[in-house]
């Protein structure tokens, strides 16, 4: 699922950095970028996913609640430092044509750390009630994101400000953050269940995501709210639950393909997917920084295409080599949480 979201992903950010000004009112931009809105959510869902088998891993193991808060206080903060660290990386490489004030924007890995801290206490629960309060918790977001959006926060500075008010150009808590907390309950979920049942449980779960779609895409077209302001594109809650829907369709897909299509042997997805945090971090200074500033904007529909194609073959190259010199030994790096990184099934992590 991750490395499909990062297929995606590759080819939407080559499309949004190389497409030529005149062509982004026509149907290959509009498709691409649309398509693309999907994969941060996917991370985020992902994220929450593996949030939720550390809580549930360290509950079985009959540690304290606050013990594990922390433990998942650590996790955020260690993704705070990953965030830092991407952002002071991009801004010394551009070399003084990048604003400081870039250096505080926030970004999904910002996102996930903040997000992670506010949900923090579900740690606390056990997996069936954590189950009932991460959905809880998400549908909160995603129903306050519209009232937060119509707030006065002048008052409160910018910086702060896009930690949680919804803002198109970052991923903030509302309603960004209703996704991990989905995340969170589908986890816990996965947790519950035992692993020859996955197969009966994953059909409902596509069901669930296809009613989820079509109800909330009904509901949006309504010709009144309940809302006296709300944008679609930008804090809708029924935006949020059309793409869970999409997200638990997704979830089944990659459950059928690496169960019954391709269980075993060498798979791309499967490779970006378990580097999917490297190959992100590399594409967007690849894609966004300096070295081909000279093509930005100026490239048509077709060779934005075989650019995007191009990188794909060069991150699943650069996964490969990575994943070699891990497993040859002569690569020993281990550090204790990859946010986009999947996590280990629920039989080896207990």
């Amino acid at each position: 699922m991750r490395g499909g979201a990062v297929i995606i992903m590759l080819q939407g950010h080559v499309t949004h950095s190389f497409m030529q000004s005149d062509l982004r009112g026509q149907s290959p931009y509009m498709l691409s970028q649309f398509v693309g809105g999907i994969t941060p959510a996917v991370f985020l869902f992902l994220t929450g996913i593996t949030l939720a088998f550390l809580m549930d891993s360290r509950w079985r193991a009959g540690e304290a609640p606050l013990s594990r808060i922390k433990t998942a206080l650590l996790r955020a903060g260690y993704l705070a430092l990953l965030a830092a660290g991407f952002r002071l990386q991009l801004w010394t490489f551009a070399a003084g044509q990048s604003n400081w004030t870039d250096l505080f924007k926030v970004d999904i890995l910002n996102c996930m750390a903040f997000t992670m801290v506010v949900l923090s206490p579900l740690a606390a629960l056990n997996t069936r009630a954590r189950v009932r309060w991460a959905l809880t918790a998400g549908l909160g977001v995603a129903c306050l994101a519209p009232i937060v959006s119509a707030a006065n926060w002048s008052w409160l500075h910018p910086f702060v400000q896009h930690y949680f008010v919804p803002d198109l150009n970052y991923f903030s808590l509302f309603p960004w953050g209703a996704f991990l907390a989905f995340g969170v309950a589908a986890g816990s979920i996965l947790r519950l269940v035992k692993q020859d049942e996955l197969t009966r449980i994953m059909p409902w779960g596509a069901l669930i995501g296809l009613a989820l779609v079509a109800g909330a895409q009904y509901c949006s077209n309504l010709p009144y709210s309940i809302y006296s302001r709300s944008d679609f594109w930008l804090n809708s809650p029924g935006l949020i639950l059309i793409k869970t829907g999409v997200l638990l369709l997704f979830l089944s897909l990659a459950f059928l393909w690496t169960r019954f299509i391709a269980p075993a042997g060498f798979s791309a997805l499967r490779q970006l997917g378990t580097t999917s945090l490297l190959v992100y971090w590399v594409h967007t200074e690849l894609v966004y920084g300096r070295w081909f500033g000279q093509y930005k904007e100026r490239l048509s529909a077709g060779q934005c295409a075989a650019v995007a194609v191009a990188l794909i073959l060069l991150m699943v190259a650069l996964s490969t080599l990575r994943t070699r010199l891990k497993h040859s030994g002569a690569l020993r790096l281990r550090l204790g949480f990859w946010p986009f990184q999947p996590a280990p099934s629920p039989a080896a992590g207990d």
